[in-house]
């Protein structure tokens, strides 16, 4: 199938997911000094299902009332929300936020896997099998050989970020049956309702009633909500309907880059060396992955 090219409206598309998504590790981490993991978690769910729910009321369109999709809706919600959003804010209590974000780029390789597992278009071609072993190979850099030597908090919540990035590659199966003959706006407003409940009774139950965060908590919880989940989520629809799925997994590689600085810039973190080797490598097993890369280099060889 042919490729499609990129238009300078979808570049600047691509490039704004990626600073959304990129700057949710850092909000993550203020958000973290006045409110626990279990609320911030919750009040974006939820904050981003209002938005979410107010857009496709105005759009005219309407969430489904049938007991099998919202049972979709549960199933995603959980595995593409909820566990990995957990798993992700807990994480940053003792991980840097660019560590977290460099991490979360394994989602995709995870991703080839499961897919291949389940899905009978999705086989593992030597190609692909390939870019999935460079980045798992990356994966074992940044986390680094000391893990298994030396289990502490901070080990556990690396693995912890492996764990995200797994529920997040079996949420892609999930969601190509839920999303079959739906909007994909209608598909992420239930996904966030279900995620919201999940979450919300989580927090409550784990946490009791959440403390009021300070102003620079708040404009973060703000930010994950609107910016970072919502309005992320509308850009980066159209963008799979302008530039096609392989253009816009291109944000992959986009969206550690930015975490990592303003990590740096804004929260001072310093990453050991191999974070930055590790990336790399994850960053080549996408580019394997995607493939255009490799066919560009055949095409310009002397033959």
């Amino acid at each position: 199938m042919e490729q499609r090219s990129l238009s300078p409206r979808s570049w600047v598309d691509l490039a704004t997911v990626a600073l959304f998504w990129g700057g949710s590790f850092l909000a993550i981490r203020l958000a973290l000094d006045s409110t626990g993991p279990h609320w911030v978690v919750a009040l974006r769910c939820l904050g981003a299902f209002v938005l979410l729910l107010a857009f496709i009321r105005w759009r005219g369109l309407r969430l489904p009332t049938d007991a099998q999709s919202w049972a979709g809706f549960m199933a995603l919600g959980l595995f593409n929300n909820a566990i990995p959003f957990t798993l992700i804010t807990w994480a940053e209590l003792t991980v840097p936020s660019g560590l977290a974000s460099i991490i979360n780029a394994s989602t995709a390789i995870f991703g080839v896997v499961i897919a291949a597992m389940v899905l009978a278009d999705e086989r593992l071609t030597p190609r692909r099998l390939a870019g999935v072993l460079v980045g798992f190979a990356g994966v074992v850099i940044v986390i680094g050989p000391s893990l298994l030597g030396q289990i502490d908090l901070t080990s556990v919540a690396q693995l912890a970020l492996v764990g995200a990035a797994l529920s997040y590659a079996v949420s892609g199966p999930i969601g190509r049956r839920v999303g079959q003959g739906l909007s994909p706006l209608v598909v992420a407003t239930g996904m966030l309702g279900c995620s919201a409940l999940i979450t919300t009774v989580m927090a409550a139950l784990v946490e009791g009633v959440p403390a009021v965060p300070t102003l620079t908590g708040g404009l973060a919880l703000l930010y994950l909500a609107a910016p970072s989940t919502a309005l992320a989520y509308l850009i980066y629809y159209r963008l799979l309907a302008t530039a096609g799925a392989g253009n816009t997994s291109l944000v992959t590689l986009l969206v550690a880059p930015i975490a990592v600085l303003l990590g740096a810039l804004v929260l001072d973190e310093v990453l050991p060396l191999r974070a930055f080797a590790g990336f790399a490598a994850i960053g080549l097993g996408l580019l394997i992955l995607d493939g255009r890369l490799l066919s560009r280099l055949r095409t310009r060889s002397p033959r």
